[in-house]
């Protein structure tokens, strides 16, 4: 029987700190780790920002309405929107537990790897060109491309008929507690990330 394990992207493939993005872009307004936090919180919470995961604004659009609404510096705001690809690293920890896994997909054929990110089309785009490790996926969709976004049902009942996954063989990991519940609802297995320390051992307990 072949487990699928759906990966989300930020903060369990790939580091996202966005408080630290915001205290680093705008040091007046996030001068404490409080404000950093509630600034960050209106930034990327939003329904704008997530118009922009869904594909449904620009990222020219997002930074107009964003610098309006929170009264930020235009051009600082827009220096830090197109600078966020280049802060989505690779944690080393969960690309070392996905070489394990795509080693043991091709000797014992019993694992397939798929993602399922909400990501802005711009930032998906730069991290397929960069990174060669997404190629040992099977499978996955960003939200832009499709126009959805968890944890919206549609998007999980998207990924599951495009791969024919079986709901009881799936396995999902994402870090925010509202899309690991969506995935559960929708009948999957799911993790609620918090470091790949954390990650190994729940996971090997659903694939082995």
């Amino acid at each position: 029987m072949v487990m699928n394990v759906v990966f989300d992207f930020g903060a369990v493939v790939f580091s996202w700190r966005p408080q630290d993005l915001v205290r680093s872009a705008f040091p007046q307004q996030a001068d404490t780790p409080a404000a950093a936090q509630a600034l960050a919180a209106d930034l990327f919470h939003h329904e704008d920002w997530q118009n922009f995961d869904r594909g449904t604004i620009s990222q020219a659009s997002v930074v107009d309405r964003s610098a309006t609404r929170l009264a930020l510096p235009h051009a600082a705001l827009d220096a830090l929107v197109a600078s966020i690809p280049q802060y989505l690293t690779p944690i080393p920890g969960t690309v070392a537990m996905l070489e394990r896994l795509r080693e043991r997909r091709e000797r014992q054929g019993d694992v397939r790897l798929y993602f399922l990110s909400n990501m802005p089309e711009p930032y998906a785009r730069v991290l397929e060109g960069r990174h060669g490790f997404l190629q040992w996926f099977d499978g996955g969709m960003f939200s832009a491309d499709v126009k959805l976004i968890k944890p919206q049902p549609d998007i999980f009942e998207l990924l599951q008929s495009r791969y024919t996954l079986a709901p009881a063989r799936t396995v999902f990991i994402d870090d925010l507690p509202a899309n690991v519940e969506a995935a559960r609802v929708h009948g999957w297995h799911a993790i609620h990330f918090e470091s790949s320390s954390q990650l190994e051992p729940l996971l090997a307990a659903h694939i082995d």
